[in-house]
């Protein structure tokens, strides 16, 4: 029998704990590990397939094509696959709330047109010309989320005939087929020119310190709402990779590309990039950071739930499109840059088909409810890889075709299981 006076041990101070599951607020790498395998067990891949993708394309291309990683191709394949990743960007907006846009290639077109028209036939400045385009964009969006969310009309037939429409306002912008060439330098730049290699550190450098800062403000909200916050170990991993990643990314394309420096120079990030980061940023925070985004993601997950937390469907199914055609104005602009012209093929062929395989292949689901705005960057990055890796080893357009379309299929196929997967449970 332990006497009363006996000494007693010091009680270990309480660490605080989550008000649901009794977790200590700093959770450890291997809880958090353990805690990441059980979301994938339960279905919840996000772009884990992406991103093994990407790394597998990668090393395959490379070992077996070893231009592939020269840093004149690491250039090439960022510019060529900037307009896909912006209108897939705009995308990841409509099917979030389990819709389809099949008109956005060609409304980057129409978008495209105007922007060449106004800018060579009517000698606008460069900046009034692409004011007209994104309004222009934001009118096709306006006009269709309308048709969509207050008409009823299914959003596949609305878009579908909205894809033959566009193909005609092309065809009369450009006067049955006229090229239009783009000689403004501001606009050219967009795709063609390259930022000082000093200014790419100095991105490089803002982009890990912004990122750096918002992880840590994601870890003292979660503790200020009870939950476990990320530890310090964690966060150095991932700001190290950044910083890794950004470092060699920059470091290989501040080298001289230019096969013939006599006549020209090409060194630095191309000024598309940033424009990408900074879509990227913007949609992010539009999704994760506002009541707007929570609420498609609400409206995607369970319409009628959402209708009935009093959340203006009609509004946000509207919005949606209005930020898809936008994206796909800015994608339009992109290819206008890079070509120096518009044509009818601009926005056509395999446009459409690349930007929707972007968003898909990169996580975010057909099914609504599900997905992230970089999900269309890592997605277009595979699909650009594949088409880029795949011509260096002189194959055909047709057997590219079938492998990135069997690709997308494969996405797909993921997730309709891990969505299975995580309703049985």
């Amino acid at each position: 029998m332990t006497s009363a006076l006996a000494p007693q041990k010091p009680e270990r101070p309480n660490r605080p704990t989550d008000s649901v599951e009794g977790r200590p607020l700093t959770a450890g790498l291997a809880d958090i590990g353990r805690g990441y395998l059980d979301q994938v067990r339960a279905g919840e891949l996000g772009a884990l397939p992406a991103v093994a993708g990407l790394v597998v394309l990668c090393v395959f291309f490379s070992l077996l094509r070893p231009v592939f990683l020269s840093n004149l191709n690491f250039a090439n394949l960022l510019t060529q696959s900037a307009g896909s990743i912006a209108i897939a960007m705009g995308l990841v907006f409509v099917l979030l709330l389990g819709e389809i846009d099949l008109s956005a290639g060609y409304a980057s077109g129409v978008c495209a047109a105007v922007l060449a028209i106004l800018l060579t036939n009517h000698g606008w400045p460069w900046y009034a010309a692409v004011a007209a385009a994104m309004l222009t964009g934001a009118v096709i969006g306006l006009l269709i989320g309308t048709l969509v969310a207050k008409v009823g009309i299914p959003s596949f037939v609305v878009t579908l005939a909205a894809f033959l429409g566009f193909q005609g306002v092309v065809l009369i912008l450009l006067k049955e087929g006229t090229n239009v060439s783009i000689k403004d330098p501001t606009v050219l730049a967009i795709a063609n020119d390259n930022l000082s290699p000093a200014l790419g550190w100095v991105l490089l450098a803002c982009c890990v310190a912004g990122y750096a800062a918002l992880q840590l403000r994601r870890s003292r909200d979660r503790r200020g709402r009870g939950l476990a916050g990320t530890p310090a170990a964690l966060l150095a991993i991932r700001t190290g990779a950044v910083v890794v990643l950004g470092g060699a990314a920059v470091y290989l394309l501040n080298q001289e590309r230019s096969r013939n420096i006599v006549i020209g120079s090409l060194t630095g990030v191309p000024v598309v990039v940033p424009v990408i980061g900074a879509l990227v940023l913007l949609g992010t925070f539009t999704l994760q950071r506002t009541g707007f985004g929570l609420h498609i993601y609400a409206v995607g997950g369970s319409a009628e739930a959402a209708r009935r937390a009093g959340i203006n469907i009609v509004f946000i199914r509207t919005a949606a499109f209005v930020i898809c055609s936008c994206l796909a104005a800015v994608g339009g602009i992109i290819a206008a840059s890079r070509g120096n012209s518009v044509d009818p093929n601009t926005g056509g062929s395999n446009v459409l088909l690349l930007a929707v395989g972007s968003a898909v292949i990169g996580g975010t689901s057909l099914f609504g409810g599900r997905g992230r705005v970089v999900d269309a960057v890592l997605g277009g990055l595979v699909v650009a890889v594949i088409q880029n890796g795949m011509g260096l080893m002189g194959y055909s357009s047709g057997v590219k075709y079938a492998v990135t379309g069997s690709v997308l299929l494969v996405a797909a196929g993921v997730d309709a299981m891990s969505r299975r997967r995580t309703a049985r449970r």
